[in-house]
């Protein structure tokens, strides 16, 4: 069974940093797209970047040259780093993994959600 472990947020003053990191485990014969999505309350989650299995990289504006997503695929990890962050920032970060296994085939998969909080 597929499991996607976020961990790393937390609260973090604006102009602060922090890193976010995601396992992927459980039955995976291979894995192709990574990402991380947030969602403020009330709203729809939404894109903060994407990553391919060969290293190519998609970033929403909001977040373009303060956060970095990168991905070591032996270790089966996405992580995102997050730099200059501002209160808006605060959200549930969530990775995302297009993950293929022997039993299921192809699928996305969610992590639970980790909190980030930034303080003005």
């Amino acid at each position: 069974q597929v499991q996607l472990v976020e961990s790393g947020g937390g609260l973090v003053q604006a102009g602060g940093s922090l890193k976010l990191s995601c396992v992927a485990s459980g039955g995976i014969f291979s894995i192709n797209a990574m990402g991380w999505y947030r969602q403020f309350p009330g709203k729809q989650r939404e894109l903060v970047a994407t990553i391919a299995r060969g290293g190519g990289t998609n970033y929403a504006d909001s977040v373009k040259d303060r956060f970095t997503i990168s991905r070591d695929n032996a270790k089966k990890t996405v992580y995102l780093q997050m730099s200059s962050l501002k209160p808006e920032d605060t959200a549930v970060y969530y990775c995302s993994a297009d993950i293929y296994t022997m039993f299921d085939g192809r699928n996305d998969y969610w992590g639970q959600g980790t909190q980030v909080t930034v303080s003005s």
